[in-house]
Formats: structure tokens, C-alpha cells, sequence
């Protein structure tokens, strides 16, 4: 065996033993607690809930608002991509639509519904601005805007992260072969990105599908399986064995999204050569990408302006007075700092750890001889990791761990943040690494590299630089 493959072979394995203890094990204690009723075994939970009609609508409703917003979602994200990357807008203005679709992603969800709140609502800085409310804010329409807002910067940047892969030279083909521009746009824009967009709407589907803070501030009676989770496992009488069966069922979109995935994979494609060309003049498609873009992104901005707003006023809407009351008293109180620098540790090393492993397994994945199997596999723990709720895996950790060394220390919650935010950037990585030339390794090989140097460069290959760029007359 070549000692390239036994070295991430080394990989895979490392990467198995991560997500076996911190995952496996610690959803198989949860997935025992659904078979639990009043300390003895059986389908008692799963029997209830399958029972009750509040369950069963719940369900519904997530199906229903996740799937209609992830459509939505994967539209104008590759929108967006396309206006980055196929249009001739001006450079700054294209990194300017990149760098406002995905801040949001940096803001906890449940921001995003007091967002929604403050700028819809009948009080509302936008509504007061405009002279009216366009909708109501709680329940279905406002969890439509609310999701969407937060699965965009996700489908962004897989989508742009492969489209910035695509053979521009495709477009001067198309055009040779005679082909429109609705056919162009479809072969040379469309085609290859099959596989990378279904993987968007898979994963604009499943954050919506398992996210509590939006519905947890704007859900109104529109009720969804993330709230159900939360009144099983935290309301005033906890039921865990009842809560541990809903987070169970909420593990059936993972295996459809496995299926998928699989399915998906036959579109994706690699170029051996990726060339550079100037994209083709078009003053009416640059238009119309431009002022999009800016409708969408000035909308998302839109939606939190409003925080920048209230916190300077005394008491909002009552009192529209610049202060500095609200600021003065959260500096002043104690502890603030630590808990700041806590969160900014926690951060950090969940970044480092899980950019390490994040990469790894795309590694073991895209570029190595493993089989179906074990390569399944890592897409398998991608797309759980991505379906869990963020409070199943917290609950799943206190039942595994309690007790233990891990228990009240950072190392705990950095663990849990990297299983739990392990998907996107193991797609992205896996995405791009899939589209660099097969011959990378052994190119690296006979110039004498190292194993970890090939590394090194395939991580910068991995940040969008092209393994090989020709000049197109």
C-alpha cells in the first residue's frame, strides 16, 4: 500500500474514533432512553407520540415550512453565487454581496426572531417607517423570513465555494455549438452545480427542520417538532424517555438526506484542467444580478438594522430617545468580561479543532482509496451531525458524560460545537477537494514533497486557488 493511503487511512480512523465516542455513543444512551418507560423497556413512548395528534401536526409543520424554505433558500443563495461569480460586476461590489450574505451566520438564531420582532412587527422599526405591517410575524410567514435569513449564508457558500470551480470555458463551448442562453445558462451554469445544490437544499432543509431559537421567539401557534422536543425534555415535567423518542424521530429527514446524497453524487464532477477566461459582456445581465443582489442583501440588512437601533433608545417604541442607559448598565455588570473571554476560548478552539477534523475526514473522503463503505460512512456522520438539534446532542453529552473527567469544562463544549457544526465545512472542503486534478498526489510525489506538504498545498488548492490555470485567446 502506498504510504500516502496508509497515512490517511491513519486519518480516517482517527476521525472514526472521534465521532464513535462523541457521537455514537452518546446518541446510542439517548436512543435508549426512547425505549424507557417507567424504568422498564419498551415502544411505550413511541407508541404515545405516534398517538398524539399535537406531535403529529408538529411534524407536518416542519416538513412543510422546512421544505418550502429550503427551495427558497437554495434559489437566491445560488443567485447570489452566480452574481459573485459569472457576471462582470465590479470586484469590490461582488466581495461586498459575498461578505453581507454571510454575516448572519454569526449571529445566534434566536437573535434572528427578536430581529424579525423589531423590524416586522406592529411596533416595528420597519413597519413604522413604511406605515404599515406586510405580515403577520408570528407563526408561518414569520418563520418563513426568519429560516430563510439563516440558511442562506450556508447554501452561499457551498454553492459559490464549487461554482468558483466551474471551467469558465464551458460558456465559449456553448456558444461555438450554437446553443441559447436559456441552454447555455442551464449546461454551463446549472449542470455542474446539480450535486453541490442539492446538498444546499438538503442542508437548508435540516437547520430549519431541527432549529429551536427562531420558533422559539416567533413561532406563535404555528407549532414545530423543535418546540415539542423542548416541552418534552425541559417543560414543567420533563419526560425524557418521551423527549428522547421525539429527537429519535427527528433523525428521518438524516436518512433521507443519505439517500440523497448518494444519489447526488453521480452529478458531481471534476476538471483536469480548470481554465481562466474573461467572463462574456452583458450589461443586462449584470443589471439584473446587481440590483437582486442588492434587494436581497439590503433585506437581510434591513432586518437587523433595527440592532443598531434600540440599544441607543431609552425604551423602544415608547421612549425614542438616544441613551446610553441600556449599554452603561450591561458594562457595569460583573462577570461580564469573563464570560465574554469564556465564549471567545470556547470559540476559538472549537474553530481550531474543528477545521482539523473537518478537513481530515473531507480528506479521507475525496482523496484516498477507501471504500463505499467507510467514505458512506463520513457522509452518513455529516448528514446526522447536521439533522441533530443543537439541545438532542446537549442532552445526549449530559447522559454520556455526566460524571466523567469531561464533565463542567470547556473541553466538553468545545467537543460537542465541533460534532455539532461538523457538516458544513466537511462539504465544502470535501466539495473542493473533489474537483482538484486525480493526479495532484502523485505530481507532488515525483517533485520529492512530503506527505504533510501535499497537505499544505492541497489545503491552499482548497481555499479556491485552481491546481492548473490556462489562458483562453
Amino acid at each position: 500500500m502506498h504510504k500516502t493511503q496508509i497515512e490517511i487511512r491513519g486519518v480516517f480512523w482517527a476521525v472514526a474514533l472521534v465521532f464513535s465516542v462523541f457521537l455514537v455513543l452518546p446518541m446510542a444512551l439517548l436512543l435508549g432512553k426512547s425505549f424507557l418507560v417507567g424504568g422498564e423497556s419498551g415502544l411505550g413512548n413511541y407508541t404515545a407520540m405516534l398517538a398524539s395528534p399535537a406531535f403529529l401536526e408538529s411534524f407536518r409543520n416542519s416538513f412543510l415550512i422546512s421544505g418550502i424554505s429550503a427551495a427558497l433558500t437554495t434559489a437566491l443563495a445560488f443567485f447570489l453565487a452566480y452574481a459573485v461569480n459569472n457576471t462582470g460586476l465590479p470586484p469590490l461590489f461582488r466581495k461586498f454581496i459575498a461578505g453581507m450574505t454571510v454575516a448572519p451566520m454569526f449571529l445566534p438564531t434566536i437573535t434572528y426572531g427578536f430581529a424579525i420582532i423589531y423590524s416586522f412587527g406592529k411596533q416595528g422599526l420597519l413597519t413604522r417607517l413604511l406605515g404599515r405591517q406586510f405580515f403577520d410575524i408570528y407563526g408561518f410567514g414569520g418563520l418563513l423570513v426568519g429560516y430563510v435569513i439563516y440558511t442562506i449564508p450556508v447554501a452561499f457558500l457551498l454553492i459559490h465555494n464549487t461554482m468558483g470551480f466551474v471551467d469558465k470555458k464551458t460558456l465559449t463551448v456553448s456558444k461555438v455549438m450554437g446553443d441559447g442562453p436559456v441552454r447555455t445558462f442551464l449546461g454551463t451554469a446549472v449542470r455542474p452545480l446539480v450535486g453541490t445544490l442539492g446538498a444546499a437544499l438538503i442542508q437548508s432543509f435540516t437547520l430549519s427542520f431541527t432549529d429551536f431559537g427562531i420558533p422559539a421567539s416567533i413561532g406563535g401557534s404555528f407549532d414545530v417538532v423543535a418546540i415539542h422536543l423542548y416541552n418534552e425534555m425541559l417543560g414543567a415535567i420533563p419526560n425524557f424517555g418521551g423527549g428522547a423518542a421525539v429527537a429519535v424521530s427527528m433523525l428521518l429527514p438524516s436518512i433521507i438526506s443519505i439517500l440523497l446524497i448518494n444519489y447526488l453524487e453521480r452529478y458531481n464532477f471534476r476538471y483536469n484542467r480548470i481554465c481562466r477566461q474573461d467572463i462574456v459582456k452583458s450589461r443586462l445581465r449584470d443589471a439584473v444580478c446587481g440590483a437582486g443582489s442588492l434587494a436581497v442583501i439590503g433585506t437581510i440588512a434591513a432586518v437587523f438594522a433595527v440592532m443598531f437601533v434600540v440599544p441607543f433608545v431609552r425604551n423602544w417604541p415608547y421612549e425614542v430617545e438616544f441613551s446610553l442607559e441600556r449599554f452603561m448598565r450591561i458594562l457595569s455588570s460583573r462577570g461580564l468580561l469573563s464570560i465574554y473571554g469564556n465564549s471567545l476560548w470556547v470559540a476559538l478552539l472549537t474553530a481550531l479543532l474543528g477545521t482539523l477534523l473537518s478537513y481530515g475526514a473531507a480528506l479521507a473522503s475525496a482523496r484516498s482509496g477507501l471504500g463505499r463503505v467507510a467514505r458512506g460512512a463520513i457522509d452518513g456522520i455529516a448528514v446526522v451531525t447536521n439533522t441533530i438539534p443543537g439541545m438532542v446532542l446537549g442532552l445526549a453529552f449530559l447522559f454520556a458524560f455526566t460524571g466523567t473527567s469531561l464533565q463542567n469544562t470547556f473541553l466538553i463544549l468545545v467537543l460537542c460545537n465541533v460534532v455539532h457544526f461538523f457538516t458544513t465545512p466537511y462539504l465544502m472542503g470535501k466539495s473542493s477537494l473533489e474537483k482538484m486534478n486525480k493526479g495532484w498526489e502523485a505530481t507532488a510525489a515525483l517533485m520529492g514533497d512530503s506527505w504533510l506538504k501535499t497537505l499544505c498545498r492541497g489545503g491552499c488548492s482548497n481555499t479556491r486557488i485552481p491546481l492548473q490555470l490556462c489562458d483562453v485567446g
